[in-house]
């Protein structure tokens, strides 16, 4: 059960990672301006901004670990969701490189942007944290290659994205870039039915 987890966090954390979104563009545009490192402190600020919103939903879920329906019921939201990710994949548009100077500050205002943005606590509880329950259940070592999966390609892609920005610039305004979104919306397709599928089995038993 080890790898599957493992692979799921992968998938989902490259999904996020190179997505369009606040964080990504705040990533492109400090490493133009103002240098790789600039961009990686962007790229880090998850790290930071996450745990409290993985605690508190860990917090509220963990008394309904051993429920049967509500990992079911969770399990569908979390199919919604990630089918919510799929579509957000599909409609993915060619990034655009702000130009406009202004004063670094990046790690304080990534962490601002990570802050307001509701994707992060949408994923925690409606999926993030079940799958770590889950996880969890199986092996505690389980769970946490859940996380190193997701947060080292999370994090790991976007320090990439800072890493290369000036040689992958062309990548992210071209085709390219659009096709790797729609073949990661494509597994990300497959893995809401694995969740659909498991949320049916939870509720109904099979």
């Amino acid at each position: 059960m080890m790898i599957p987890f493992l692979m799921a966090g992968m998938l989902l954390g490259l999904s996020a990672g190179f997505s369009p979104g606040p964080l990504l563009t705040l990533v492109i545009s400090h490493s133009l301006r103002h240098g790789t490192k600039e961009g990686i402190k962007v790229a880090v600020a998850p790290l930071i901004t996450d745990l409290p919103i993985i605690l508190f939903s860990l917090f509220v879920l963990r008394p309904f670990a051993n429920s049967r329906a509500i990992l079911g019921i969770f399990s569908l939201i979390g199919c919604l969701f990630v089918l919510y990710l799929a579509y957000e994949n599909f409609r993915a548009i060619k990034q655009t490189i702000p130009l406009k100077q202004q004063d670094p500050h990046s790690l304080r205002k990534a962490i601002l942007v990570n802050t307001t943005n509701p994707h992060p606590y949408l994923f925690w509880f409606s999926l993030g944290a079940p799958m770590i329950i889950k996880a969890w259940g199986d092996k505690p070592f389980t769970a946490i290659l859940f996380m190193i999966g997701f947060y080292g390609c999370l994090v790991g892609s976007k320090v990439f994205t800072a890493t290369l920005i000036h040689k992958v610039r062309k990548f992210l305004m071209g085709k390219k870039y659009l096709y790797l979104m729609r073949v990661m919306g494509g597994l990300l397709i497959l893995f809401a039915l694995i969740l659909f599928k498991d949320g049916i089995k939870l509720l109904w038993g099979g």
